[in-house]
C-alpha cells in the first residue's frame, strides 16, 4: 500500500501540467496589428478551450463605437474552440477594434480587444470605442462572492444530514436539528437562484440593475454553468423532499435503505455542481481535479456539518439524552474526513497550482496558505475536543469525578465552538479562492 501511494503521488507531480487559469485567445484572424489591403469577410478566434457557442461574445466596431459585424457568432470550421462573426461587406478603410467577453469552462468572464486596419492609414485604437464591459463590477463581483460563500454554508449545513444518520438518531425527531438541514436546502436553493441571475451582469460587466436583464438571464441558460445551477436547483428539491421521508422515526428498514440511496445520489449531484463549475474544470486531466474536489468539498461538509449538529445537542442537550456514543461515533466519522480532506487537497494544489513559487508570490496561492493555516488550526482544536471525548464522554463518572467531567464538558463545548466559528472562515477563503485565477 505505501509504494502505491508513493506512486500515485510521484504521478500527480511528474503528470502535473499547469492548469489554465481561464479561456485565452490562443490565435485570432486578424491577428492584433494586423494591415489588410481589403476588409475580411469575418473574424475568427481560436480559443485555449472549448467553451461552445455564446452569443454576443465577438463584437467589431470602427473607432466612432458603431458596430460592423452582422452576427451571430459561430464555428466556422470542424475545431470546437474556434469562434468567428461575419462583418458588413464592403467596409471602407480604417481602424477596427475586436472585442470579445467570454465566460470560461470554472464560469469566469474573459474580456478584451485586439485591433486591425484595412489600407494605408495608421493603426489606432480608441478608448471611446471600446464597450463599458471591459471589467467586472465591484459590487456584482462582491455580492457574487458573497452568495457562493453562502452556497457553501448551506451545503455544510446539509453535510449535517451524515450526522444525524450515523452519529445522532435520536436527532431525527430533534426539530433543532431538522431545523438546520431546511435552512441549508434552502440557502443552498436560494443561491442557486441568485448565482443564476448573478452570473449575467457578472460576465458582462454590468452592474446589480442588470439582473433584470431578460436578455442576460436568456445568455446565462445557453452556458454550461447555468444549466449547472438548475440541477443544483433541482438536486436540492428533491433533497428537501427526502430528508423529512428519511427522518421518520417508524420508517421501514427497506425504505430507510431506499431513501438513503436516493439522498445520496442527489447530494452528489449538488456537489457535482459545484466541482463542475470551479478550478478543477480548467485542469487538462479534469477527471482527476474533480473527482478531487468532490472528495474535498463532501468530507468538510461532513465534518462542519456535524460539527453544526453537534454544537447544537452539546449546547441544548435533550433531556436525559446520554452525548457519550454521539460523541464518539462522530470522532470517528470527523477523522476520516479529515484524512480525505487533507489528502484531496494536496491532489488539488498540485493539479491546480501553475507552480510552487505560485504559492507565496500570488494572491491565489496567498489564499491557500491561509486556508491551509486555518485547517492546521482547526485540526489542533479538534485535537483538544477528542481529548476531552476520552477523558469524560466516553468513560462511565467515577465517585468524585462529577466536577472533572463537568469541566472537561465545558471545554469540549468551548473547542467546537471556536471549530464551528472558524470553519465558517474557511469556508469564506474558499469562496475566495473560486473567484480568484489560479496564477493571479
Amino acid at each position: 500500500m505505501p509504494a502505491l501511494l508513493a506512486f500515485i503521488l510521484g504521478w500527480l507531480v511528474l503528470g502535473a501540467v499547469p492548469a489554465s487559469a481561464h479561456v485565452e485567445i490562443v490565435s485570432s484572424t486578424p491577428g492584433d496589428g494586423a494591415r489588410l489591403s481589403a476588409a475580411p469577410p469575418l473574424v475568427s478566434v481560436t480559443l485555449s478551450e472549448n467553451i461552445g457557442i455564446q452569443p454576443g461574445s465577438i463584437k467589431v466596431v470602427d473607432l466612432a463605437g458603431t458596430q460592423v459585424d452582422t452576427g451571430p457568432v459561430f464555428q466556422p470550421g470542424d475545431a470546437a474552440e474556434q469562434l468567428a462573426v461575419r462583418l458588413k461587406p464592403d467596409l471602407p478603410a480604417g481602424s477596427y477594434l475586436v472585442e470579445y467577453a467570454f465566460v470560461s469552462a470554472d464560469s469566469h468572464p474573459v474580456r478584451g480587444t485586439f485591433a486591425f486596419v484595412v489600407g494605408t492609414g495608421p493603426l489606432v485604437t480608441s478608448a471611446g470605442a471600446v464597450s463599458a464591459a471591459t471589467g467586472t463590477d465591484a459590487a456584482v463581483n462582491a455580492v457574487s462572492t458573497g452568495v457562493r460563500w453562502l452556497a457553501y454554508l448551506g451545503v455544510v449545513l446539509l453535510g449535517g444530514l451524515a450526522f444525524v444518520v450515523l452519529c445522532r438518531p435520536a436527532a431525527r425527531t430533534d426539530p433543532r436539528a431538522r431545523r438546520l438541514l431546511r435552512w441549508g436546502a434552502g440557502l443552498v436553493a436560494a443561491t442557486a437562484v441568485a448565482a443564476f441571475v448573478l452570473q449575467g451582469p457578472y460576465a458582462a460587466g454590468r452592474n446589480l440593475e442588470a439582473v433584470f436583464d431578460t436578455g442576460l438571464v436568456a445568455d446565462t441558460l445557453r452556458v454550461a454553468y447555468g444549466k449547472l445551477l438548475l440541477l443544483r436547483l433541482a438536486a436540492v428539491a428533491v433533497l428537501a423532499l427526502l430528508v423529512p421521508r428519511l427522518l421518520r422515526p417508524e420508517l421501514p428498514d427497506r425504505l430507510r435503505s431506499r431513501y438513503e440511496n436516493l439522498a445520496m445520489v442527489t447530494g452528489f449531484l449538488v456537489l457535482l455542481t459545484f466541482s463542475a463549475t470551479g478550478h478543477p474544470v480548467t485542469d487538462p486531466i479534469m477527471f482527476v481535479s474533480v473527482s478531487a474536489d468532490l472528495v474535498h468539498f463532501g468530507a468538510i461538509a461532513v465534518w462542519a456539518g456535524g460539527l453544526a449538529q453537534l454544537a447544537l445537542c452539546l449546547y441544548r442537550p435533550t433531556p436525559g439524552e446520554d452525548l457519550a456514543p454521539v460523541a464518539t461515533r462522530f470522532s470517528r466519522v470527523a477523522a476520516g474526513a479529515v484524512t480525505a480532506i487533507a489528502l484531496s487537497g494536496v491532489v488539488l494544489a498540485l493539479r491546480i497550482m501553475p507552480s510552487l513559487p505560485t504559492l507565496w508570490t500570488t494572491r491565489f496561492g496567498l489564499l491557500v496558505l491561509l486556508k491551509i493555516a486555518g485547517f492546521a488550526v482547526l485540526l489542533a482544536v479538534a485535537s483538544r475536543s477528542r481529548r476531552a471525548v476520552r477523558r469524560s464522554l466516553t468513560a462511565a463518572p467515577a465517585e468524585g469525578a462529577t466536577k472533572t467531567m463537568t469541566a472537561d464538558l465545558r471545554r469540549l463545548r468551548q473547542a467546537v465552538a471556536v471549530e464551528v466559528l472558524l470553519s465558517v472562515v474557511v469556508l469564506a477563503l474558499a469562496a475566495l479562492l473560486t473567484v480568484t485565477p489560479p496564477g493571479g
